[in-house]
C-alpha cells in the first residue's frame, strides 16, 4: 500500500503547491471566465455573478499533479507501467485537452459557452469511442457486464458491444462531472470520493486475485486512482468556497473520463452509478428540467434552474450549506457502493 500512499501523498503536495501558482498565474494574465449562469428560459442566479473575474482552468493543476504522483510512485520496486493504464492516462489527457481548448475559447471570447460547446458532445463521444476501442483491442480488459467483479453478473457483451458500452460510460461520466461543477469545491470533493472508494477496491483486487484475477494490473490502477485522489484534495484547499480558482472544463473532463475508465478496468460498470451518485443526480435533474420544459411548449419547468444545485440556491440555501449537503449525499452514495462491494467480497471468501 505504499506506493498508493506515496502516489496520493505527491499528488497532494503538487497540486496544493501547483493550484497556489496556476491561480497567481491566471490572474494576473486575466484567464478567468464569465459568469453567466442561465437555463433554458434564461433566468439567472444572481448569487454568482460576484464570481466574475474569477480564474479558471485550474484543472490543468489537477491532472499534472496527479500524473507527477503517479510517475513518481513509481520508483519504488515491484510498482510496474501497465498498458492499460497508460492507455486510460491517454484517453484522461484527451479528454483535458478538448476542456482546455474549450477553456480558452471561452476566456477569449469573454462567454461562458466556448465555440466548441455545439459540438463538443460529439466530438467527446468521438473520443470516448476512440479510447474504448484502443482498450478493447490492446489490452486483456474483460469485456463482461460486471457490479463488483467480472463474474458478476457476467453478461459476456463481447467487443462491439463492449465499445458502444465503455464509450457511453465514458461519455455519460465526462458530462456529468462537468454539469456538477457548478459550485465551489462540489465536482472535486465528489471526484475525491469517488477516487478514495476506487483505490479501496483496486487494492482489495490486487490482494485477492483468485476473485479478482480479471484485472489487468489492479495495483497499477490503484496507484493512478490514489494520485487523483490526492490531487483533487490539494486543489480543495483553493477551490472550496469561497473558490480562488475555477477547475473549468478541462478538469471536468479529465476527472469524468478517470473515474469512468477506473470502473471499466476494475470491473466495476454497473457500480459507477452510484460512486458517481451526485453526478447522476445533477445531470439528471438537467434532463428532467428539457423535458418537461419542452413537453410543456416552454412554459413550465420542473426546477427553479438546473442542474439542481442551483434550484436549492434560488428557494433560498446559501451556497456553502448547498455544497456540503451534496457532499454528505456524495459520500452517502459512495459509502453504498463500497457496503455493496465489501458484501460481495466477503461473501465470496466465506466471511
Amino acid at each position: 500500500m505504499i506506493a498508493p500512499l506515496l502516489a496520493g501523498g505527491i499528488a497532494l503536495l503538487v497540486s496544493l503547491f501547483g493550484t497556489w501558482w496556476l491561480t497567481k498565474y491566471l490572474a494576473a494574465r486575466g484567464r478567468s471566465q464569465p459568469i453567466l449562469v442561465k437555463d433554458e428560459a434564461n433566468l439567472v442566479v444572481p448569487q454568482h455573478l460576484h464570481k466574475s473575474g474569477t480564474p479558471t482552468m485550474g484543472g490543468i493543476a489537477i491532472v499534472v499533479a496527479a500524473f507527477i504522483g503517479y510517475l513518481v510512485s513509481h520508483v519504488r520496486r515491484g510498482v510496474v507501467f501497465s498498458d492499460q493504464t497508460l492507455i486510460i492516462w491517454g484517453g484522461v489527457l484527451a479528454m483535458a485537452t478538448i476542456g482546455l481548448i474549450d477553456d480558452l475559447i471561452k476566456v477569449r471570447t469573454r462567454h461562458n459557452r466556448g465555440v466548441l460547446w455545439s459540438r463538443k458532445g460529439w466530438i467527446t463521444m468521438a473520443v470516448a469511442i476512440a479510447i474504448a476501442i484502443v482498450l478493447v483491442n490492446a489490452t486483456e480488459i474483460d469485456t463482461r457486464l460486471s457490479l463488483t467483479r467480472a463474474t458478476w453478473p457476467g453478461w459476456e457483451l463481447g467487443k462491439p458491444l463492449w465499445v458502444v458500452w465503455a464509450a457511453a460510460l465514458i461519455f455519460a461520466a465526462t458530462n456529468a462531472v462537468n454539469v456538477t461543477d457548478g459550485l465551489d469545491g462540489l465536482a472535486g470533493g465528489s471526484a475525491m470520493a469517488g477516487f478514495a472508494a476506487f483505490t479501496g477496491i483496486g487494492f482489495l483486487g490486487f490482494r485477492n486475485p483468485t476473485i479478482y484475477g480479471d484485472i489487468v494490473n489492479p495495483y497499477d490502477l490503484t496507484v493512478f486512482a490514489a494520485s487523483f485522489g490526492g490531487a483533487c484534495a490539494g486543489f480543495l484547499w483553493f477551490n472550496a468556497a469561497p473558490a480562488t480558482i475555477f477547475m473549468g472544463d478541462v478538469g471536468a473532463l479529465a476527472l469524468g473520463a478517470a473515474l469512468a475508465l477506473l470502473a471499466l478496468s476494475l470491473d466495476t460498470h454497473l457500480l459507477l452509478a452510484l460512486i458517481c451518485g451526485i453526478n447522476v443526480i445533477e445531470i439528471g435533474s438537467v434532463a428532467l428540467q428539457m423535458l418537461v420544459f419542452k413537453a410543456s411548449g416552454r412554459k413550465r419547468r420542473l426546477f427553479r434552474l438546473s442542474p439542481i444545485h442551483h434550484h436549492f440556491e434560488i428557494v433560498g440555501w446559501a451556497e456553502t450549506k448547498v455544497i456540503i449537503r451534496f457532499w454528505l449525499i456524495s459520500a452517502a452514495c459512495v459509502g453504498g457502493a463500497l457496503a455493496i462491494f465489501i458484501a460481495d467480497f466477503t461473501h465470496q471468501t466465506g466471511g
